[in-house]
């Protein structure tokens, strides 16, 4: 068994951010972070909101991505991952393996503010988790 620590964010696949961006920011009140480009991960990406509210909104960059894929099947905005913090991610990966979690990653990647690992929605009810690992956080995360 693994322990997970706080949610850092709720991630929503849009395909736009500029279109939804208002809505949260102007709207909402959330403040807004600044739009990254993650090339390797073929999105683009904006945070809205603070600790205990974070919000990821995820555009994709390129048709053939997973989350070009995402945002087609599903025609609009919706849910794409979760994303808990936990203080080791790589042993935290191990373990899940060895326990018969299915993965998507099995070793640390670079996001947009630390070291990720995605665990495979098939094994979790059909939510993509994400794993964020506490030593890499890069703060503030606007």
């Amino acid at each position: 068994m693994i322990r997970l620590g706080s949610l850092h964010h709720v991630a929503i696949a849009v395909p736009r951010i500029a279109d939804v961006l208002p809505f949260y920011r102007d709207t909402l009140g959330l403040a807004a972070g600044p739009v990254r480009e993650l090339p390797d991960q073929r999105v683009r990406v904006a945070f809205v909101g603070g600790e205990g509210d974070r919000i990821e909104l995820v555009e994709p960059t390129d048709d053939a991505s997973g989350v070009a894929r995402f945002v087609a099947e599903r025609g609009r905005p919706t849910l794409h991952h979760v994303c808990y913090v936990v203080d080791d991610l790589a042993a935290t990966l191990r373990t899940l393996a060895a326990d018969g979690v299915e993965l998507i990653d099995e070793r640390p990647r670079r996001g947009a503010h630390g070291m990720v690992a995605f665990l495979h929605p098939r094994g979790s009810g059909g939510v993509l988790i994400e794993l964020m690992d506490r030593a890499s956080l890069r703060e503030p995360i606007r």
